[in-house]
C-alpha cells in the first residue's frame, strides 16, 4: 500500500475573532481525511495578540497561548511550528480566522505593509522552494501574498482586502461561495469561506474543493 498523503495545517488559536475559525479547520481536517490524506496540525508557541469574547467582541483582560488555544482544535494532538519539517509534509494548509492577521501575521494591524511570523514565514517558504503545494483560507491568502509576492490567490470580492493583495505585489481573483482559485504555476489553490457572508456548508464545500485540488497537484 502506497504512503498517505501528508498534510501540515498551520493553525493560529482557536476562535474566529481572536484565533483559528473553527469551521474552517475542522472542515478542512474533515475534507483531509475524507480524500485519503492524513494531517499534523501546528501553531506558533507564542502569546496571542489578544483575548476577545466571541459574543460581544470586546477585549478581555488575559492572556492565551496560540499554540495552547489551537490545541483545542487538533485534540492535543499538535506540534510547535519551530518543528517544522517540510520535508516531512506533501502540502501545507492555512485556515482563516482573525488569528491569520493577528497571529501569524499583522496583516490586521499594518494592511498590505504586515509583517509575517517568523515561524510561518519559514514554513511557507520552506514548502515554496519544494515546490509542495499550499493552501490558504479566508483572510489567510493574504500571507501567501506577503511572502510570496507574484502569486494569484483569492479573499473573495472584498474590494480592500484584494487591492492589499495587489500592492503586495500578488493578483487577486474575485470568487464567490464554495469556489476556489488555483494558482497552478505556483502550486497554490486558495478559498474565500467567511470573507463572504457564508453558511457552514459552503465553507465545507469551498474547503473539500481546496483539498482536493491540492492532492490532485501531487498526483493523490
Amino acid at each position: 500500500m502506497s504512503r498517505r498523503p501528508s498534510i501540515a495545517v498551520i493553525l493560529s488559536g482557536c476562535g474566529n475573532k481572536d484565533g483559528a475559525e473553527i469551521h474552517e479547520a475542522t472542515l478542512t481536517l474533515w475534507a483531509i481525511h475524507r480524500h485519503g490524506a492524513d494531517y499534523q496540525c501546528y501553531a506558533p508557541d507564542k502569546k496571542q495578540h489578544h483575548v476577545l469574547n466571541h459574543i460581544t467582541g470586546e477585549e478581555m483582560a488575559e492572556e492565551r497561548n496560540v499554540l495552547v488555544e489551537a490545541a483545542r482544535i487538533a485534540r492535543g494532538d499538535i506540534k510547535s511550528l519551530a518543528q517544522f519539517d517540510a520535508q516531512a509534509h506533501d502540502v501545507l494548509i492555512l485556515p482563516g480566522g482573525f488569528g491569520a492577521a493577528k497571529n501569524l501575521c499583522t496583516y490586521a494591524f499594518d494592511g498590505p505593509e504586515c509583517k509575517v511570523d517568523e515561524s510561518v514565514a519559514a514554513a511557507v517558504q520552506a514548502m515554496y522552494m519544494a515546490k509542495k503545494p499550499i493552501g490558504a483560507l479566508c483572510i489567510a491568502p493574504v500571507i501567501l501574498a506577503r511572502l510570496l509576492s507574484n502569486v494569484m490567490v483569492t479573499i473573495g470580492s472584498d474590494v480592500q482586502t484584494a487591492g492589499d493583495i495587489t500592492r503586495m505585489g500578488a493578483r487577486h481573483q474575485n470568487t464567490t461561495h464554495g469556489e476556489i482559485a488555483v494558482d497552478t504555476a505556483n502550486r497554490i489553490v486558495t478559498t474565500p469561506c467567511y470573507m463572504l457572508d457564508a453558511r457552514v456548508d459552503q465553507i465545507g464545500e469551498g474547503a473539500d474543493r481546496l483539498v482536493l485540488a491540492l492532492l490532485e497537484m501531487i498526483g493523490k
